[in-house]
């Protein structure tokens, strides 16, 4: 690990530095590389001892990153463990969905990866959840899913701002891939007024929406209840 970190300090760039701290206010151990630079040093990584590197302690945001990113260099060869030991690492949004946009091999083993995250979708661990939801959004989102993605969403329970704010970009991506199955499903799912809402506003902002879909997704937003 001293080697890499090293090697992570002599790749930092200050200015994106101080651009990744607005996006990540709670997080003070970033060094400040780049994610392609990352992606590239993964698969350098993933030619020589990486399991050595893996067991080794973080102790800087981009080495946990750098973690996933070799998991997912492994492509077949990352083991279910190895996913597991670090969905327990992933602290904030940028692990996470770095993580899960590295696990390109999900797309060759789509029942199996299905089953895997049911645990994390039930959690009570805002980041599991967001693991999960995540991993939806960027693998599972097509016709053979789409209706069980919707029955998820039904029976999920969030109360924390990132995994509703995942459930939320799911649902925008649903709406663009499956527009009439999910205009359906808003209007007719029971899930709490805000992720509703966030997810309402996320399709709203995309570009792939026309302005009179916009307009009937807007007359869709539902008012908060007191108590």
């Amino acid at each position: 690990m001293e080697e890499i970190r090293k090697k992570l300090f002599e790749l930092s760039d200050e200015k994106y530095k101080k651009f990744s701290l607005s996006l990540l206010p709670e997080t003070d151990n970033l060094i400040g590389v780049r994610l392609l630079i990352l992606r590239k040093l993964a698969k350098e990584i993933v030619k020589g001892d990486y399991e050595k590197f893996l067991n080794s302690k973080s102790e800087f945001f981009e080495e946990t990153m750098l973690k996933g990113m070799v998991i997912g260099a492994l492509g077949k060869n990352a083991t279910v463990e190895l996913i597991e030991a670090h969905i327990k690492e992933i602290t904030n949004w940028s692990l996470c969905d770095s993580f899960v946009s590295s696990l390109k091999f999900i797309n060759k083993n789509k029942p199996f990866y299905f089953s895997f995250i049911q645990k994390y979708l039930f959690s009570k661990k805002e980041f599991e959840i967001r693991y999960a939801l995540v991993v939806l959004l960027n693998y599972f989102v097509c016709e053979e899913y789409i209706d069980e993605i919707f029955n998820i969403l039904e029976k999920i329970y969030l109360k924390d701002y990132y995994a509703k704010m995942a459930a939320a970009w799911l649902i925008s991506i649903c709406y663009v891939k499956f527009r009439e199955k999910t205009f359906e499903f808003l209007i007719k799912t029971k899930i709490d007024f805000e992720t509703f809402n966030m997810g309402i506003q996320k399709i709203v902002e995309s570009k792939r929406v026309s302005k009179d879909e916009k307009l009937a997704l807007r007359k869709l937003k539902k008012p908060k209840l007191n108590g």
